[in-house]
């Protein structure tokens, strides 16, 4: 028998959708974060959340394509910077919290999103 996915596990789609449709609003009204989305209009704000939807289910095991830039690229020049990540992370941790997703499915996201670390803060 095979091991369910993350993807599986977090729900599929529905599950991660929640959890960016959580996650941004709480990222965009950070005092610290919020500069991020300064400026935006609502329809780079809908593409960028649709983006990171489909990064996380591709990443996470599932059947969806992602098509945009890699990690290096979308976030080069934004000056992430430690404090900005540990913030996230925050966040990241709240939602998760809040959404009651399992201890085991919460570490293997920390996990990935801890690798990608080098790839996005300055």
């Amino acid at each position: 028998m095979s091991q369910a996915t993350l993807y599986q596990r977090l729900g599929g789609y529905d599950g991660i959708n929640a959890f960016v449709n959580n996650l941004l609003p709480r990222l965009q009204g950070d005092d610290l974060l919020g500069r991020f989305w300064q400026n935006r209009g609502t329809d780079g704000i809908e593409r960028e959340k649709q983006l990171l939807i489909d990064y996380l289910c591709a990443n996470a095991g599932g059947p969806l394509l992602y098509t945009g830039r890699d990690m290096v690229l979308t976030h080069k020049g934004m000056g992430v910077s430690e404090a900005d990540w540990q913030a996230f992370f925050k966040h990241a941790g709240d939602t998760m919290t809040e959404l009651g997703v399992p201890e085991q499915e919460c570490k293997d996201v920390v996990d990935f999103v801890s690798s990608l670390k080098a790839e996005i803060v300055e």
